[in-house]
């Protein structure tokens, strides 16, 4: 079987993850090689997600490379399992790659924990909303992918439905922003404030008035692995969005996260201030 040639980002984090078990080992990639009875390049396969790998053969390796969480081993196992396809495939060949890893990511994590500035965090907009967004950033985009976008964009909001906890802070410039006009953009704080009453979402706002707030160029998601070891970042980038996976990036945008929920209001009076930009409209 020839090598993938575009691995998702899922695929590539399960190879990055058994590259730092065995460099943590001091293993080479010819040792790891030789133990599973294959070439070493196809080791660098593995290890770059282009190739795939049995449960079998990386409970192997990791007892190899004298891993001993047994649950990070049980977390990278269960990412080898060919499962069917998760329904973000359907748009595979019509959307960017990075749109279709953000649904699967969305789709696995334990929890979100989501900082937006100037939008409204994509699984928490509405239907009109997306498609004036689309219309004013690609003006001659197809009709038929345009579609195809705002669908993808409404299916993404399963996770919502799914029940993983999902932690929400938007700055007021995001609320106030007249995406499509006063109309849709009431609508669209009116489902904020309805969104807001589920039990697995915790929705706040930073307001204009906040003071010593320097945070206006962050827009992050912090993904929650399983286990610690699988947490992921993903940033948006003038290029697409970029997924972070290293421990020293990571801890640094949790330290940014945590400044940033330290200035956001409390869930009642954020529900408060979305009330009256919405009645302002």
């Amino acid at each position: 079987m020839p090598p993938r040639v575009n691995p998702t980002a899922r695929q590539e984090r399960l190879g990055a993850e058994l590259r730092t078990l065995r460099e943590a080992a001091g293993i080479e990639s010819r040792e790891a090689a030789a133990f599973l009875g294959v070439n070493q390049t196809q080791i660098s396969h593995i290890e770059s997600g282009r190739f795939g790998i049995s449960e079998q053969r990386l409970r192997r390796l990791t007892g190899l490379y004298e891993c001993h969480d047994n649950r990070l081993v049980d977390a990278l196992a269960e990412m080898t399992v060919q499962r069917l396809k998760g329904w973000w495939e359907e748009y595979r060949g019509v959307l960017p790659p990075p749109a279709l890893d953000l649904a699967e990511l969305e789709h696995h994590a334990a929890y979100v924990h989501a900082f937006q500035v100037a939008h409204i965090p994509g699984v928490l907009q509405t239907e009109d909303h997306v498609r004036a967004a689309s219309l004013f950033v690609n003006p001659d985009l197809p009709e038929e992918e345009r579609e195809m976008r705002v669908s993808f964009r409404m299916r993404r909001q399963q996770v919502l439905e799914s029940g993983t906890p999902y932690d929400v802070i938007v700055h007021e410039a995001a609320l106030r922003m007249r995406v499509g006009g006063s109309k849709i953009t009431r609508a669209q704080l009116t489902h904020l404030l309805q969104a807001s009453e589920r039990e697995s979402l915790t929705l706040r706002v930073i307001p204009f008035a906040t003071e010593d707030f320097a945070g206006a160029g962050l827009a992050v998601q912090h993904f929650g692995g399983v286990v610690p070891q699988l947490h992921t970042v993903q940033i948006d980038t003038p290029h697409g969005a970029e997924f972070i996976g290293a421990p020293a990036q990571l801890r640094r945008y949790r330290t940014k996260l945590e400044r940033v929920d330290s200035a956001a209001l409390t869930e009642h009076a954020s529900v408060g201030l979305i009330r009256r930009i919405a009645q302002e409209l």
